[in-house]
């Protein structure tokens, strides 16, 4: 097994943020039975030199692990340091031989000179120098029964020194590996998606609609920010082009009045670095990021790198595209969908001057204050040009954050991902039943969280799965609390809070996409109605906020239910990393069928936070307050419709 955190073929850096706590993990044996020793020496960008000791994984297969939480941004190095732990196979041997009545003697004495030898050490605390020379002389005490003996070699304050200062011999040391440590909210982080120009469209006399501007939206950040997200994500805000421009639910044949699609980009006002003249100016927009800064938001832009044909790149870089026999320029598909009004880039054709003209349109909105860009399709774009245009752009501005929104097949996604993509969109969206959540959550919490980061988006403005069609209440409120719970990043599109969803027949999209015209949406009186799942959200970004193991990726243990519609899972911190200095750990539970109650045991691995088999421990239902005495198995009941899912603090007894 390669030495962890590692990529794929070690070709790229695996990666952390700032405060994960993070596997190190590898497998380290030697011959015989002597025992051996690990620790991962770590370097800071800074500078810093620390050890920390792995431990045992008890599986009978040579792992060994710690966990530790970097606090510093940059470029980390590690390096692992295998030895023979002398106290260590002392200690084995001392226990079982003195135990025995064989070789008592030679066990005291050879470890009575290992505690002498390690209090010469000047470097140990003076008491821990005394209790080691006391040790050494009890050990060659006559007086000392045998039985006495075990005492000093079970004594844990004794193992405790050897653990952090160990007497170590036949030390090999591992190649240097580096760690891409970034950002925190390159790994934490709740989002909201919408499009700027329906928050504060308004329906005029005529019928018609004037669109909302940037103005117009910054009224709604409060209510964003309310709910507790962090980031809110907007679709492109680029001139529209007129040539094929898409009409309602993606004709062909627009109206006058119809906006057209913001992916459709550009017109004879301007290309990627220009702003649609319908939402304001370009001192508008920075007036919106100045808003959401205010509410605490980031603001997060849509990276959609294609034109349409009358974008300028289009007369003055024809070379940009694909021509076709015929004389035309290809327009882009997804096959059954066609794109007419959107020409794809053909990065073949003049590859510097495209990538030139990719980094200049980024750099350009990280000067309007853009720290964090959700790219379109980036799947059909080569991969060497993210790699080359993220570490570029990485290295101009390290907070700079990209998530790859590419919905295609596992090894395309995860090289994506390992050649610098901060975050990733995932196959959530379709995992619906309790197998297929149990074999996605372990798998993006473990198999691949050293280089891919999961944004759980529960929906977006192009999906509406049937899960959602129609699980009615009960599914959207499943669906957040699970993606809110199970990664640190998790997303919603606008209209989620408002239960939409009718689905344009025969797709997983919403009928009158809003892609492709204006949505008048009145937050407030919903939620005064009682109609709006904001309550909801809000309360999971809380927990959230307030639970540190919650904002972790690699901490999730899948545990047991004898109902195929229950999903139990557990996220646990220890104190030593958690950011508060107090242990944390959450059990969720949660009746993944929206259309019923269900009774069930579930069974729980209460190892994961530190309580003993059969022991009991308090939990509280972190969403109705509701206190139980729990063990490693209870009863549960989740009615769909009223409370589908259990989230539980695990309390410190006093």
């Amino acid at each position: 097994m390669l030495p962890r955190p590692t990529t794929p073929g070690g070709h790229f850096l695996p990666k952390s943020f700032v405060g994960e706590a993070t596997p190190f993990r590898v497998t380290a044996f030697r011959e015989g039975h002597d025992r051996i020793g690990v620790h991962v020496r770590l370097t800071s960008p800074s500078g810093d030199v620390s050890l920390h000791r792995l431990r045992p994984l008890h599986d009978g297969f040579d792992r060994w692990e710690t966990l530790v939480a970097p606090l510093e941004q940059g470029v980390w190095t590690f390096r692992y340091e295998v030895f023979g732990d002398d106290f260590a196979t002392w200690e084995h041997a001392a226990d079982l031989k003195i135990a025995a009545g064989v070789d008592s003697a030679l066990m005291r004495e050879t470890g009575a000179a290992l505690f002498t030898d390690a209090a010469r050490d000047k470097t140990r605390p003076a008491p821990e120098r005394r209790a080691l020379e006391s040790a050494a002389a009890s050990l060659r005490d006559e007086t000392v029964t045998d039985a006495e003996a075990l005492d000093v070699v079970r004594d844990p304050d004794l193992a405790r020194f050897f653990t952090a200062r160990p007497v170590m011999s036949l030390v090999t040391v591992g190649q240097d590996l580096r760690l891409l440590v970034e950002r925190e909210r390159a790994g934490v982080g709740a989002w909201y998606e919408f499009f700027p120009r329906s928050e504060g469209a308004r329906l005029m006399k005529d019928g018609s609609i004037k669109s909302g501007t940037f103005r117009t939206a910054m009224k709604r950040l409060p209510g964003v920010a309310a709910m507790g997200f962090d980031v809110v994500y907007l679709v492109p805000i680029h001139p529209i082009g007129v040539i094929n421009r898409k009409g309602r639910n993606n004709t062909l044949q627009a109206l006058p009045e119809d906006p057209g699609s913001p992916y459709a980009i550009g017109s004879a006002d301007g290309g990627h670095d220009a702003i649609h003249r319908e939402l304001g100016t370009p001192a508008d927009f920075r007036a919106f990021v100045r808003a959401a800064q205010a509410e605490g938001l980031e603001v997060a832009l849509d990276l959609a790198l294609q034109a349409a044909p009358d974008h300028p790149w289009v007369a003055e870089h024809p070379e940009w595209f694909t021509t076709l026999p015929d004389g035309s320029i290809a327009y882009a598909e997804n096959p059954p969908k066609k794109y007419q009004d959107i020409y794809p880039l053909n990065f073949d054709n003049d590859p510097a001057g495209i990538y030139a003209e990719m980094l200049r349109i980024v750099m350009h909105w990280v000067g309007q204050g853009v720290k964090i860009f959700r790219v379109d399709n980036p799947h059909t774009k080569p991969l060497q040009f993210w790699e080359w245009l993220i570490a570029r752009v990485n290295v101009a501005d390290p907070d700079v954050i990209f998530l790859s929104e590419a919905f295609t097949r596992p090894a395309v996604m995860q090289a994506l991902a390992s050649v610098g993509f901060q975050q990733s969109y995932t196959y959530f969206t379709w995992r619906n039943t309790k197998e297929e959540l149990e074999e996605f959550l372990a798998s993006v919490s473990h198999d691949t969280s050293d280089f891919m980061r999961p944004n759980l988006f529960v929906n977006t403005h192009d999906i509406l799965t049937e899960y959602l069609q129609f699980g009615g209440r009960a599914g959207y409120a499943i669906r957040a609390a699970i993606a809110a719970t199970a990664a640190p990043t998790w997303g919603v599109y606008a209209g989620y809070e408002l239960f939409e969803n009718v689905a344009r027949p025969g797709s997983e999209e919403n009928i009158d996409n809003e892609k492709y015209e204006f949505k008048l949406r009145d937050w407030d009186a919903a939620e005064a109605r009682g109609d709006s799942l904001a309550p909801f959200l809000r309360r999971l970004n809380e927990i959230r906020r307030d639970h540190p193991s919650l904002l972790q990726l690699r901490n999730l243990s899948i545990h047991w239910s004898d109902d195929d519609a229950i999903l139990v899972y557990s996220k646990h911190i220890d104190a030593a990393l958690s950011p508060t200095g107090r242990a944390d750990t959450v059990i969720v539970i949660v009746n993944v069928d929206p259309h019923s109650a269900r009774e069930t045991m579930v069974h729980l691995d209460t190892r994961v936070w530190g309580v003993a088999p059969g022991d009991a421990y308090d939990v509280e239902d972190l969403v109705t307050g509701d206190r139980w005495t729990w063990s490693d198995h209870n009863f549960v009941r989740l009615d769909a419709f009223t409370r589908p899912v259990h989230i539980l603090h695990v309390k410190e007894r006093s």
